[in-house]
């Protein structure tokens, strides 16, 4: 499982079948430290709870495929928890 932080939301023009009703957020993956590492992606959310500056886990490749029902639909990265509190010496509170 991957942590990272929403930081906008996507709008399909076209969904492809079994992502219908599916909200589409952009996600910067965080390091250890909860700071910023590497470029955003863009995730599914099976949650369909997440917004704008939750902190969150997600799943990239295969198992991002089946987080969502039904399996094997056509995605990279899928939003699996919202995360309440991280508690580790050196994490950013809020």
């Amino acid at each position: 499982m991957l942590l990272g932080r929403v930081i906008g939301t996507v709008v399909p023009c076209v969904v492809c079948e079994g992502l219908t009703g599916v909200p589409f957020l952009v996600v910067q993956p965080l390091d250890r430290n909860g700071k910023p590492k590497g470029e955003p992606v863009v995730a599914a959310d099976s949650t369909r709870m997440a917004g704008p500056g939750e902190l969150i886990t997600y799943e990239g490749g295969r198992e991002a495929a089946l987080a969502l029902d039904p399996w094997f639909v056509p995605v990279d990265h899928t939003i699996v928890t919202i995360v309440d509190q991280v508690s580790r010496e050196g994490w950013p509170q809020p």
